[in-house]
């Protein structure tokens, strides 16, 4: 029968002290995929501190909790018949398909890591939850929702690259070379990531689509005033310039 003495048992002696040493673990390993994170997001890639702290701290939770079995279910954990790690297991391979079903791809723009990432890491609170780690399970919700909105507002502040995608649909037989494309970009500031490069005909006209990734942000040419000046192009028929986000 669950008492007022036996829910206190979670929030003294041994169980306060395992759920601080987790969480410290789970501040840790936020910190250090946020610091590997904003290498990707300095360079204008999909997945950026968000994602990179959600997925390395979910990673932590599903890890070092397995280190305090002893102090599962209250302790009860010598009297179980089953493995609880092989529902866990279950649990994670299901909520990994999940994770894929949001993200969505359209060009270089990918959306839906960071909430993919931030599914991941509820399945973990869940587990924590699961296994009456609660006060761990508490401050990896709380970080979770921190790393979603504080994070963001640093990352933006940070210095960073901005990046696009970009496609040009020219007029028959007015294709420019893709070296002549390339220096233009780089005379606004951007750089043509090369391997993103790829060209599609549709009634005769070519389209180009690349991505591009500025060199400085301060210095960089404004997407309003790249498509100014490619609506008075008279080579290109139709334009789009589209952010790369995650």
């Amino acid at each position: 029968m669950i008492s007022a003495r036996h829910l206190a048992l979670y929030w003294s002696g041994d169980f306060l002290a395992a759920n601080a040493l987790i969480g410290l673990n789970l501040l840790g390993a936020l910190l250090l995929g946020m610091v590997v994170g904003y290498e990707r997001s300095y360079n204008g890639r999909a997945a950026g501190m968000r994602t990179y702290g959600l997925v390395c701290m979910a990673s932590t939770a599903l890890t070092v909790f397995v280190g305090y079995a002893p102090l599962w279910f209250g302790g009860a954990t010598p009297q179980l018949s089953v493995d609880p790690t092989r529902v866990i297991q279950g649990v994670v391979s299901g909520i990994g398909f999940l994770c894929a079903g949001v993200i969505v791809k359209d060009g270089l723009s990918v959306s839906g890591l960071t909430t993919a990432a931030s599914l991941w890491a509820a399945a973990a609170t869940g587990v924590l939850l699961g296994v009456e780690l609660y006060a761990a399970a508490l401050l990896l919700a709380l970080l979770s929702m921190l790393s979603m909105t504080l994070v963001h507002e640093i990352e933006r502040k940070l210095p960073g690259r901005a990046a696009f995608d970009v496609c040009l649909t020219f007029h028959k037989d007015a294709a420019p070379a893709f070296e002549e494309m390339v220096d233009v970009a780089l005379a606004h500031g951007y750089r043509v990531v090369r391997e993103s490069f790829s060209i599609t005909f549709s009634d005769s006209q070519p389209l180009w689509r690349f991505g591009v990734v500025a060199l400085d942000r301060s210095r960089s040419t404004s997407p309003a005033l790249l498509a100014q000046e490619l609506a008075r192009a008279h080579d290109v028929a139709r334009f789009s310039i589209v952010p790369v986000r995650n």
